[in-house]
């Protein structure tokens, strides 16, 4: 096996990017007080072609060097905004239809390898604070919570790495049932 070339792999320009359509996904980052965390997430909302990112509350957005280190340049075509409160986004998305998911750990949540997937639907995803996770008005506000089930002695993954598993997970249901049709 040879190891590709970047110029070798099939990517779009950002032009294209902009223009082509996108996976019916929100991303919702409530909190995050880490610069790496944020670009890693404007990174795989790049790669997923994630509709739009929202930066909310101390979440800090571009341009800063911390968060262009690790987004090598998805800053410039991914969509984003900043909100002053999660709550008004999943607010406003609820109303436009989208299925909005907290990813927390509460009772009753379901955990991602449960989490039907329907292709018809839009989804909205909130991710929390490193330390203290979404906050509870959020939680409430969502209708459902999704949990990522972990065996070790931990008790929560890195933002970027729990980002990455669900919305690996989501692009990789509405990828398989979309084949299916």
């Amino acid at each position: 096996m040879r190891k590709l070339k970047n110029e070798e792999l099939p990517r779009l320009d950002v032009d294209t990017f902009k223009k082509v359509k996108k996976t019916p996904v929100v991303i919702v980052l409530d909190n995050i007080r880490s610069l790496n965390n944020v670009g890693s997430l404007f990174r795989t909302a790049d790669a997923f072609l994630i509709e739009k990112i929202y930066l909310c509350g101390i979440t800090a957005t571009p341009p800063h060097k911390d968060i262009r280190k690790t987004a090598l340049g998805a800053t410039e075509s991914v969509s984003w905004a900043y909100e002053e409160t999660a709550l008004t986004v999943v607010e406003n998305y609820r109303t436009k239809g989208y299925q909005t998911i907290a990813i927390e750990q509460v009772e009753n949540a379901t955990m991602l390898n449960n989490l039907e997937v329907v292709t018809t639907d839009k989804y909205l995803l909130v991710f929390g604070n490193e330390v203290k996770g979404v906050d509870q008005n959020v939680v409430d506000a969502c209708a459902r919570v999704v949990e990522i089930p972990q065996f070790g002695t931990k008790h929560s993954l890195n933002i970027s790495v729990s980002a990455g598993m669900v919305i690996w997970h989501l692009w990789a249901a509405l990828q398989a049932k979309k084949k299916a049709r």
